[in-house]
Order: C-alpha cells, then structure tokens, then sequence
C-alpha cells in the first residue's frame, strides 16, 4: 500500500450507474454542477433505462463538456452485479486522466455546495485515507452512529483514494448486494484507513420499498440474511437485532432480522466472501462490540472507531 500527499487540492471524477432515475436524476446533476470543486470527469451510465434518464442526462452533457454520458443496452435482469458492471464502463472511461479521488455516487442523492470541497479537504489530511463518505438522510432521518461505526461507509456515495481503488480490484461483482460493504472490508484489511465524515449529510430522494409495514418486514429480514452472507457474527446480530426492536417497526422489525439472519444460518447460505474476511469483520465487530458494552457500563460513549 501507497499513499502520496498532493497537496490540498486533489482532483477526483465521479461515475454514476443510473437505471431509470428520471424522477430524481437531475436533483443530483443540480446539486453536481453548483459544487465548489467540480470534477475532472463524471461519467454518468445509464444502464439501459427506458424512462427519460437519457434525455436529461444528455442535456446536461451538451452543456457540460466534462459530463459523459454512456448508454448500455437493456438487462432482462436487474442485480447488483449489472451496477458494478456499470460502474466499471463508467471508470474505464475516466481511468485514462489524471486524478487522486475516484467516486461511485448514486443517482438520486443531493448535497450542500462544499460537499466535494469538504471530502477532498479530508484526503488531503490524511495521506492513508483510503475511502470516505458521510451519512445520509431519508424522509428526514439520519441514521444514528452512536450505534454504529464511522468506519463504515455508505454505498449512496463513496469516494476512494486511486490507490485503494486499484488495491482492493475495485467493486466485487455480487448479485445479491453488498457491494459496498466488501469494499469498506477489503480496503481496511489492506490496511487503509475509512471513515464516514458526519460534518456532512447528503439526501435520498428516491422513495424507499420499505414504505408500508409488510415491505419494511420483508426489508429486514433480507438484510438479516445479507448480514449472515456477508459474515456478521451471530452475537454482533443478536445485539443489532434487539437494538431494532425499539425502532419502527416496532419489535417486528427487529424480530424478521433476527429471523433473516438465522434462516440463512440454518440453510447454509453460500457466502460471496472470503473466510479470511469473514474473520476480519467478526474481529472487528467484537471489538466494537466490547467497547460498546464497556462504554454502558462506564456511562461514557460508545467506540465506533
């Protein structure tokens, strides 16, 4: 592993895969062309969209000559294998330029003007700073990270140093989701360091499946099982579970993830990740764990980093 120190004004593109986003698209091409800093480079791929994400993404290149739009054509089937497969026609565009930050930001999300400005600012800091991102907002609520890790970083908007992008391979190409979570792993077992920055926020607009009781059910005991495909120690879900019962949907959601969890459990569902990362996550999640529980005992703060 290798990091080298710029200088306070690093340069970086942006690569979104976008499949039918025309309700939201042009709140994040907005939110992209008012910031500070603009990129080198975005390459926004539409992975092979029948709405009008076309239309207004290519409007907003004719007018923009650093955004470059890609059509790929329609999939019968729609995973998260086919949006790294986007992402990565998006990063062989730009891999060409000359750049210190590459970013996968999705195409439904918005951002204050400095948002760029402010996460370039943090790799500037901090030369082994390998993948960074903030919190975001749905419906007006913020996921609460006295509960979880500033290690972790969201999906919706992950910025990579150029270096820790080549180290890890870039994104794993897994069907069932996940994606973002193996690079978070992959990138700290390679010894970089990454952080969600909480001075920030951005916000998802596009309307969640989880809106009624039935859908929020289902979504939790999917992501009981996405916890177990990925390697999530049995404790570390007990503690996440019972913690989802004082949360809406009360009680019932905590109980379909405990449920989703230990169903794939029983089934021996096949894992897309490798043992040895299955053990670099249980380590790290006892550890948080101890220092949570110590933390309650002491009445100080929870350790999320």
């Amino acid at each position: 592993m290798k990091a080298t120190l710029k200088g306070p004004q690093l340069s970086y593109v942006l690569v979104t895969p976008a499949r039918n986003e025309e309700a939201n698209i042009e709140l994040t091409l907005k939110s992209v062309v008012q910031q500070t800093i603009l990129p080198l480079k975005w390459v926004v791929v539409s992975d092979g969209s029948t709405d009008r994400t076309d239309e207004i993404v290519a409007s907003y290149a004719a007018r923009h000559p650093w955004i470059d739009h890609i059509r790929l054509p329609e999939r019968a089937v729609r995973d998260f294998a086919g949006k790294v497969g986007a992402f990565s026609a998006g990063y062989a565009r730009a891999k060409d330029l000359t750049f210190d930050i590459v970013c996968s930001l999705d195409a439904d999300i918005t951002f204050p003007e400095d948002y760029f400005e402010y996460l370039l600012d943090q790799f500037a800091a901090d030369p082994q700073l390998g993948l960074a991102g903030t919190p975001y907002s749905e419906h007006g609520l913020v996921y609460d990270y006295r509960y979880s890790s500033v290690e972790h970083v969201s999906g919706a908007c992950q910025l990579f140093r150029r270096e820790c992008y080549a180290d890890i391979g870039g994104y794993v190409p897994v069907k069932g989701g996940g994606i973002d979570d193996i690079a978070v792993l992959s990138a700290r077992m390679k010894g970089w360091r990454t952080r969600t920055f909480l001075d920030r926020v951005c916000v998802h607009h596009r309307p969640m499946g989880s809106a009624n009781q039935r859908n929020r059910l289902a979504a939790s005991f999917k992501l009981g099982q996405h916890g177990y495909r990925l390697g999530y120690h049995p404790l570390w879900q007990i503690f996440r579970s019972a913690y989802q019962l004082t949360k809406p949907p009360y009680v019932t959601g905590g109980v379909a993830l405990f449920a989703g969890y230990f169903w794939a459990m029983l089934r021996r569902v096949q894992r897309p990740v490798s043992a040895e990362m299955v053990a670099f996550q249980q380590r790290e999640q006892m550890r948080r764990l101890r220092g949570f529980v110590k933390a309650r005992v002491t009445g100080g703060k929870a350790i999320t980093s």
